[in-house]
């Protein structure tokens, strides 16, 4: 049996597609890129006051020099990359639930304005913090990314926890 567009009275509706920023609110994704640089930095020097000074303590050690060598060695650049990593997909997580739809594109609009924000802060820093190109591109690369995966977690969250509140009949829906 063939369809027959005709046979109702109305046509069908035209399918649109969505656009690259429909749907996008510039608020939480605003608060996403502050929560990303707080969650950062907070994550960075917890890190650097916790464990690094106490294992550079311990070894005598404790020198503005061997800080920065430290953190410019593949372990320092890779423990720092997976802190802004998790720092960016924590805003991308909190723009995703602040917006509440679209949340894995909020994540990633957090991602791509945490890589703008970076670029400018690079800009206008004072001396060029020289770093192997491989990290910059891996950085570069990943910050989207860590975002969208934020964003993907609170769609989740958000599946997870909208499928409980209906079946257990504590939505406002069920109440009559």
């Amino acid at each position: 049996m063939q369809y027959d567009p005709h046979a109702s009275g109305t046509p069908p509706s035209p399918i649109q597609p969505t656009g690259f920023f429909t749907g996008v609110q510039i608020r939480p994704v605003i608060l996403g890129v502050v929560v990303d640089y707080i969650a950062t930095y907070a994550g960075m020097y917890a890190y650097f006051f916790v464990y690094l000074a106490n294992k550079l303590s311990e070894r005598g050690e404790l020198s503005q020099e061997a800080i920065a060598d430290y953190m410019m060695s593949r372990e320092g650049m890779m423990i720092g990359f997976a802190i802004g990593a998790l720092g960016t997909a924590i805003g991308g997580f909190i723009a995703a639930r602040k917006a509440g739809k679209f949340q894995i594109k909020h994540g990633a609009f957090v991602g791509l304005g945490s890589l703008i924000v970076s670029f400018i802060e690079e800009q206008l820093r004072q001396e060029a913090v020289l770093m192997p190109e491989w990290f910059r591109a891996l950085s570069i690369l990943s910050i989207i990314p860590a975002g969208a995966l934020g964003g993907y977690v609170a769609e989740i969250l958000a599946g997870i926890l909208g499928s409980n509140s209906r079946g257990s009949g504590s939505s406002p829906q069920n109440r009559s």
